[in-house]
């Protein structure tokens, strides 16, 4: 009873918002090398999973990234909340660069191609 339920719209109406924000298809990625595709086999299931959740959790602090981003170029936060978000955010991008090291990869090789639709995750920016 005293356990509030999250407000699942919400979440929904959040993820949204951070798929918006990525561009469909960066124009300047057609010229680019192309994507890595995973390709498994028996040999290399194990490396080939631990890759696969790497990715997947890159892009989910990608699109955390981006909404954190978002609100704070609306003024939704604090300056001390926008000091604690960016350590936060600087340190989950230390923690994948830690973590990708540990297992052979690096961020740029989590980038699957996604065939007609594209590389999975957008280009670095500058």
């Amino acid at each position: 009873m005293g356990r509030e339920t999250p407000d699942v719209r919400a979440v929904g109406e959040a993820m949204a918002d951070a798929v918006r924000l990525l561009p469909a298809l960066p124009a300047d990625t057609a010229r680019q090398q192309p994507a890595r595709r995973i390709r498994t086999g028996p040999d290399t299931v194990e490396e080939d999973l631990v890759k696969l959740v790497l990715t997947v959790v890159e892009l989910l602090r990608q699109l955390i990234e981006r909404q954190a981003l978002r609100r704070v170029d609306t003024g939704g936060l604090t300056e001390g909340q926008e000091e604690e978000l960016g350590a936060t955010l600087l340190a989950l991008h230390d923690r994948m660069t830690e973590l990708c090291a540990q297992h052979g990869f690096s961020l740029e090789d989590l980038n699957l191609d996604l065939g007609p639709l594209g590389p999975l995750l957008p280009p670095p920016e500058s």
